[in-house]
């Protein structure tokens, strides 16, 4: 069995938050293997029109989308939780290989297991273009 992946629901506002916060974090390094270990292995996905169950095709779906959207920086906030589930909106700016910018707004459903894996994401995305000028996101890559 796999280790567990702290904080473990039932969540608290201060556990809730910080599952969010390590989310934010693993994310923002673009690192499909990182973000994967955070899933179960039969994990549910859906974002957008994609869908996928299982850490492989997590870690794929992640590879195909940074391939797509360049320099993309992401913030997430807590909007809700309860017993093992947690409901997130984001924001993420993000450039195409044209150059062009757009910002993706969204809001996200979670479900974890009992080790702090989460088991079930899905997420509903729009993508809208923006000016490089409208940019708020503008920390370093990490």
């Amino acid at each position: 069995m796999e280790p567990a992946r702290p904080p473990l629901p039932p969540f608290t506002p201060e556990t809730a938050a910080l599952k969010v916060q390590l989310a934010e974090d693993a994310w923002n390094s673009r690192d499909p293997e990182r973000v994967a270990l955070a899933y179960a292995e039969d994990a549910v996905w859906r974002d957008r029109t994609a869908c996928g169950r299982g850490r492989d095709a997590i870690r794929e779906f992640l590879r195909r989308q940074w391939a797509r959207e360049l320099g993309c920086r992401l913030r997430k906030e807590q909007w809700s939780f309860t017993g093992c589930r947690i409901s997130v909106r984001f924001e993420s700016e993000w450039h195409d290989a044209a150059g062009r910018w757009f910002r993706s707004h969204g809001n996200e459903q979670w479900e974890f297991d009992e080790r702090g894996l989460m088991r079930y994401r899905e997420a509903s995305v729009n993508d809208q273009p923006i000016d490089v000028s409208e940019r708020k996101f503008l920390w370093p890559r990490r």
